[in-house]
């Protein structure tokens, strides 16, 4: 872990409040100086012999200055900095990733493996000290690696995956997505990433119900897409890249193909914070400072109340 992934801003949208404080400080300030827009309103004369009076007093400036920095204080405590709490740890399993592979002929045998496995690894990469865990199909779908944070064992395992790996023929997705949801069930994650990596085949709609389950519990679902990259034999199953875009979309996610994945392992890289924040959860991981910020306004919203003559 860096030092900048013990930090996070839970309302990160708050930011936009601090230029629009600055602008309105400004215009303030100009409209103080001295008399604002009376000097171009009352006559000349007249406005003359109301300063000889003493009946004229000037903008004031520091109160217009004052209010701009309680504004700016209190902006800055609802974008809501935090840190990482000491027991983070023991809420890890709250937020976790699940990599689903397509090890079906169709992938296997068209010369996606190795691409298969080197967008996988990146996927783990991304979701930084998460635990991912790696769900394997064909015809039929089996957990290759439960929930875990170590990296090492993790590529291990999925360097290892071949076209033997899963000994049922065939290709339903919808099995590896029903058992990516059971683990998460079981991990009793609460904000969480499920990357199915195919070649569209086999998409139905048995698939899309375990896609709009998982949306409905708060998970995404993201797609990278598998070309063929060579000829397959007669009677493979064909690719089907529309099919993986309607399935990322019902689960609330992205689709990218293989060649440009940014857009998924975008998603998979946003912070826990991010992530638990959808749900209400992020203050279990992370302490919200903005309350203290708050302490830092009572001082320019002190000036407000000073009695003037």
């Amino acid at each position: 872990m860096t030092v900048l992934d013990a930090y996070a801003l839970l309302r990160p949208w708050w930011l936009l409040a601090i230029p629009l404080v600055a602008v309105l400080a400004f215009r303030a300030a100009a409209r103080a100086a001295p008399l604002g827009d009376w000097a171009r309103a009352v006559d000349p004369a007249l406005m003359a012999l109301m300063v000889r009076r003493g009946a004229v007093l000037g903008g004031r400036r520091q109160a217009n200055l004052a209010a701009a920095l309680a504004a700016g204080f209190v902006a800055l405590a609802l974008t809501g900095p935090a840190v990482e709490r000491k027991d983070a740890t023991t809420f890890r399993n709250l937020d976790a990733t699940v990599i689903v592979a397509d090890l079906s002929r169709s992938v296997a045998e068209g010369g996606g493996l190795k691409d298969l496995r080197q967008i996988a690894q990146g996927v783990a990469e991304a979701a930084g000290t998460r635990a991912v865990a790696l769900v394997v199909y064909a015809g039929d779908a089996y957990v290759a690696t439960g929930p875990t944070t170590d990296r090492d064992s993790f590529g291990t395992t999925l360097f290892a995956l071949d076209a033997d790996t899963v000994p049922d023929r065939g290709s339903h997705p919808e099995r590896g997505l029903a058992l990516a949801r059971r683990t998460l069930e079981e991990a009793g994650a609460l904000a969480a990433d499920v990357v199915l990596i195919t070649d569209g085949d086999g998409i139905g709609d048995a698939a899309l119900r375990e896609a709009e389950a998982m949306r409905a519990k708060g998970w995404r679902l993201q797609g990278v897409f598998v070309p063929a990259q060579k000829t397959l034999p007669p009677g493979a199953p064909k690719t089907d890249r529309a099919a993986l875009d309607r399935l990322a979309a019902a689960g609330g996610g992205v689709a990218a193909d293989l060649s440009t994945p940014a857009p998924v392992l975008d998603a998979v890289g946003a912070g826990t914070a991010q992530h638990l924040a959808a749900g209400g959860y992020a203050v279990l991981a992370f302490a919200d400072l903005g309350r203290w910020l708050l302490l830092l306004a009572l001082g320019p919203a002190l000036i407000l109340f000073r009695r003037s003559a």
